[in-house]
């Protein structure tokens, strides 16, 4: 992979790294005692884990949006209006289950979240394979 512009790389990764700091500010006040109290299932990861897979998640997400980009393609744009549209219920998630602990209206996002993804997934793909993975 050869980056053309690296700022707009850093920026691509910042915005997204963004949505993930947005929705933290949210979250680790809710872990200890909210999120602890739940019932989860025994198949649940541990705490611990989900900070560095959820940094790992959002330079990944903004290095597959500036891929989408640098392809130049008309359908790009849409692509990534679409990408910019996911991102926000993906902060929003955070703020509806975490911030307002309110199980009821994050299915609903996360449902949201879920069909934006696949639609994002399919729209990247028509423009680049590898910003899909």
């Amino acid at each position: 992979m050869k980056i053309k512009n690296l700022s707009k790389l850093l920026l691509y990764i910042f915005i997204c790294e963004g949505a993930g700091i947005i929705g933290s500010f949210f979250t680790v006040s809710a872990i200890p005692v909210w999120y602890a109290a739940l019932s989860k299932p025994a198949f649940a990861p541990p705490n611990s884990i989900f900070g560095p897979v959820w940094i790992t998640l959002y330079i990944l997400m903004g290095l597959s949006a500036y891929l989408i980009w640098s392809a130049g393609k008309k359908a790009s744009q849409n692509a990534l209006q679409l990408f910019w549209i996911h991102l926000f219920f993906n902060a929003t998630w955070s703020i509806s289950f975490f911030g307002l602990r309110n199980l009821g209206l994050g299915l609903v996002n996360i449902l949201i979240l879920w069909f934006l993804i696949l639609a994002v997934l399919v729209k990247f793909w028509k423009i680049n394979q590898t910003a899909v993975y």
